[in-house]
């Protein structure tokens, strides 16, 4: 559990350290936004002021030069002289082919009247002129770089995150495999070597009236041993009445378990619901499931299984009146090693997910659960398309 948390707390520490650095570079590019557009705004009034200086009769040669040069200098800052009655006069770096087309630079007085106040030239005898002007195509990007930055950003962790969850998702699966396989291969020799012994029991001594239930128990030894086996490969799925496998199941736990674990089966018993699954691992989802259950229980309540049969999925629930799951544990109890217990792996819910969801296609989930009054697990299963 403290894995998980060290994990997620990385996350977040991670995202926030990313928003952190975006939110600074807007603040930062903002501001330097700001001290640029008063600086534009200076260099079109130097323009506006070397306009009236052309217009002006007691200008000198030299100074007009210098004033052409100011104009001349201006090659980034969209700008517009218009008369009093906002008739355009000139224009200055707009699009060099269209900037002759009265209808175009007419469209782009009326958006540049949005940005900024026209700066007004008194050229004399009660006239006057406007410029009007827009951000420069530098300052612009400018603006925007900060939340094309926020955003790449934002996708980088995103990306990350992405192959971090399947860099553990392989490692996993690579664990779960050698797990599984070396367990299958352990647990095989002292099985096949209990059911010799099993045989020759039955055979020497076929009265002993505990032969049927060790056979019964050396037989589950090989189921177990074969689920094992079959992790990491895909499993072979076929069409099923999980009635008779629910059924199956819950017989076996009954006789496993304390007489004051009551199992009530709320379905038809005799009805037929047929879907794709592989019989051996569906029972190992139900038993675990119910194992689960009865732990919950501390060996003393009510495990409901219920079944309902939809038109396109089949909906199996098992509840128990045991003490309950947080909310904020819903999803964590399919954590591989997440365990309330002292004794165990944590590994039966989360193996029960992987079979349902990653081998047969279906969803496994809390349907419901309160604290001190139990909990629901339901399985949808497919059906089969016709």
């Amino acid at each position: 559990m403290n894995r998980e948390q060290n994990k997620s707390a990385g996350k977040i520490f991670l995202f926030l350290f990313a928003i952190l650095i975006g939110v600074g570079s807007l603040i930062y590019t903002q501001n330097l936004v700001g001290r640029l557009k008063e600086e534009e705004r200076k260099k079109v009034e130097m323009w506006a002021e070397a306009i009236r200086l052309i217009n002006s009769a007691d200008s000198s040669v030299q100074d007009l030069e210098f004033v052409f040069s100011i104009v001349e200098n201006n090659r980034t800052v969209p700008v517009i002289l218009t008369d009093s009655h906002d008739n355009i006069i000139a224009a200055r770096n707009f699009h060099h082919a269209k900037i002759e087309d009265p209808g175009y630079m007419i469209m782009n007085l009326e958006r540049i009247k949005k940005y900024n106040e026209p700066i007004i030239i008194d050229v004399g005898g009660g006239f006057t002129n406007r410029i009007y002007y827009k951000d420069s195509i530098i300052l612009t990007q400018l603006i925007y770089y900060p939340y094309v930055q926020l955003g790449i950003i934002i996708l980088f962790i995103l990306v990350s995150f992405i192959a971090l969850s399947s860099s553990l998702k392989a490692e996993q699966n690579q664990v779960w495999v050698g797990v599984s396989k070396e367990t299958a291969h352990q647990l095989g020799t002292p099985t096949s070597s209990l059911a010799g012994w099993i045989e020759i029991l039955q055979t020497n001594y076929p009265d002993i009236s505990i032969n049927k239930e060790l056979a019964l128990d050396v037989e589950r030894l090989e189921k177990v041993t074969e689920r094992f086996s079959r992790i990491g490969s895909k499993p072979l799925l076929a069409s099923e009445n999980i009635i008779h496998l629910i059924i199956h199941s819950v017989d076996y736990l009954k006789s496993r378990s304390s007489s004051k674990i009551v199992f009530n089966l709320d379905f038809d018993t005799d009805k037929e619901v047929m879907i794709p699954v592989n019989g051996a691992l569906f029972e190992w989802v139900i038993e675990n499931i119910s194992k689960n259950a009865i732990d919950a229980m501390e060996g003393n309540g009510v495990i409901t299984v219920k079944v309902i049969d939809a038109e396109n999925n089949a909906i199996i629930d098992i509840s128990d009146t045991g003490k309950g799951i947080p909310k904020s544990a819903f999803k964590k109890i399919f954590s591989p090693g997440f365990t309330t217990k002292q004794r165990g792996w944590g590994l039966g819910l989360s193996l029960a997910k992987r079979i349902i969801e990653k081998y047969h296609k279906g969803k496994l989930f809390v349907k419901y659960s309160e604290i001190g009054k139990g909990s629901c697990i339901r399985i949808i299963l497919k059906k089969e398309k016709v």
